[in-house]
């Protein structure tokens, strides 16, 4: 089995971080054989300079497919790995493992946030992804103004900026983020 082309993996030259989500379909039986190469060909992946992490997800069942999450630092990160003699080689020891890519998305910058796993949709417009990160980012900007701000004026600028970056950030990605993609779902995807 060869490395799937390349034309489907194009990236935006102009992208900052970059997410890689592959579909791929196991047939029944094949399940371990294909988990150990998946594993072997990510943590080949995770040596590449500008990989930031990956991830497997197994099947749910009832032939759903397996799920491998690659994430680098940018486009060129991700286009090096894609073309790289390590990759093709994984490619070519797969022969018998039966499975094959039925899904490919590359995500960037706030994308992620909206992306559905196991969808292959496209990322809503950047107006709306950008309305949302708004009333995304307000509660927590107004709520930090009035509580922590005040707790941080003896810290040097630099310190205090920092610990709202953190914060702002923690909440954003694991709180404010996922529920307004959740809450706005229908008119994200309209």
């Amino acid at each position: 089995m060869s490395a799937p082309s390349l034309e489907h993996t194009s990236v935006p030259a102009d992208s900052d971080e970059v997410t890689l989500l592959i579909a791929r379909q196991v047939e029944p039986g094949y399940e371990e054989v294909f988990e150990q190469w998946a594993r072997g060909i990510l943590d080949s992946a995770s040596r590449f300079p500008g990989h930031l992490g990956y991830g497997l997800f197994r099947s749910s069942g009832d032939g759903a497919p397996w799920f491998l999450v690659h994430r680098f630092r940018d486009a060129e990160a991700c286009r090096s790995w894609q073309e790289s003699p390590e990759r093709a080689a994984w490619f070519d020891r797969c022969e018998g493992h039966q499975h094959i890519e039925i899904a490919r998305r590359v995500l960037t910058g706030m994308e992620t946030w909206f992306a559905k796993p196991g969808s292959t949709r496209p990322a809503p417009p950047k107006w709306k992804m950008a309305i949302s990160a708004t009333l995304a980012i307000y509660p927590i900007t107004l709520l930090g103004g009035c509580f922590l701000v005040p707790h941080l004026t003896t810290l040097p600028v630099a310190l205090a900026g920092a610990v709202l970056a953190c914060v702002y950030n923690v909440l954003m990605t694991y709180v404010a983020m996922p529920t307004v993609s959740r809450l706005l779902r229908g008119w994200l995807s309209g």
